[in-house]
């Protein structure tokens, strides 16, 4: 899983950030793209990455301000005509199926692929045999949500050495064992997978917020994930604009961090009043709160690593 920053700032776009989206490609794990928010030129973004835009096969929406969704209508399009077949899904709050409909319809775009609009609430949003995606209303100036991914555990490894122990040697056996809950060999032995696997791997968990308030009440929705990702609109001195404004500060961010026992914070969504030169000063404040922070700028990549045990 790796996740990269197509735009990085708030409100509008600037010479140096593009407005809000964030891929998260599973490739390895699922053969595809899923994509946050997509704001104004997300797919200009998209064409100086190695991205495909037939592997996005899931958008999901955190609010319906411009610089979150002005660049759905563009990409959906477009992806017509770069080779995307497959059903794309984009969930989103109430009011995205108006947008999508209205845009597409009075631009007499037809789409060459099937397109399913899910206007979402909390809770579950997305569940298969290896993810599951809740959202989270958040507080904002309008409806705003926040996405939790969760990858499910994966069986731990075969115990070759134990199956020795047991008389099986390596062979076609090993793979039937790790595929089936049941086995029988040869010779009659009922082979019960669980017996010969050591701990299930745990799944990643990424929080992905939208814009919001500081608010302790996102702290049990984000909390022990791998990676948070949390708008940092604003330096901490400006904190009351911030709450005025429904935003958040650098330093709000790394309490929540904090507080929620994640493993990383990524700050996105940063107010065009900051240049990158900025990025120390705002990194400083956080890093001050919580160390392992990061600010993201366009472009900005980075892996989620399997997990081995629950410690790691």
């Amino acid at each position: 899983m790796e996740l990269i920053f197509l735009g990085t700032g708030a409100g509008v776009p600037s010479n140096e950030r593009n407005v809000s989206a964030i891929a998260l490609t599973m490739l390895q794990e699922a053969n595809s793209i899923w994509l946050f928010d997509c704001g104004e030129a997300t797919q200009h973004q998209i064409m100086k990455t190695s991205l495909k835009p037939r592997k996005i096969n899931k958008i999901f929406i955190t609010h319906m301000h411009g610089d979150h969704i002005f660049g759905l209508p563009g990409f959906l399009s477009s992806r017509s005509f770069q080779g995307g077949d497959d059903l794309l899904t984009v969930y989103g709050p109430k009011g995205i199926k108006e947008f999508i409909e209205t845009s597409l319809t009075t631009s007499e775009t037809h789409l060459k692929y099937p397109l399913e609009i899910v206007e979402i609430s909390e809770g579950k949003v997305f569940d298969d045999v290896q993810f599951t995606v809740y959202c989270k209303k958040l507080q904002h100036g309008i409806p705003c949500y926040g996405y939790r991914i969760v990858e499910k555990d994966k069986p731990g490894v075969l115990l070759a050495d134990n199956l020795k122990e047991a008389g099986i040697q390596p062979g076609p056996i090993y793979q039937q064992i790790k595929d089936n809950a049941v086995v029988t060999t040869a010779d009659g032995k009922t082979i019960h997978r669980k017996d010969f696997l050591g701990p299930d791997k745990p799944g990643r968990i990424i929080s992905i917020l939208g814009d919001t308030r500081n608010t302790e009440q996102n702290k049990t929705f984000v909390e022990n994930a791998d990676c948070l990702i949390h708008e940092a609109t604003f330096d901490q001195e400006k904190a009351d604009l911030a709450h005025e404004y429904f935003h958040s500060t650098t330093a709000q961010a790394a309490m929540l961090a904090r507080d929620a026992g994640v493993k990383r914070l990524i700050l996105t969504h940063i107010s065009s009043r900051y240049q990158k030169a900025d990025n120390v000063l705002l990194r400083k404040e956080a890093c001050s709160i919580f160390p392992n922070t990061e600010i993201a700028n366009d472009f900005f990549r980075t892996t989620i690593k399997t997990k081995n045990s629950r410690s790691d």
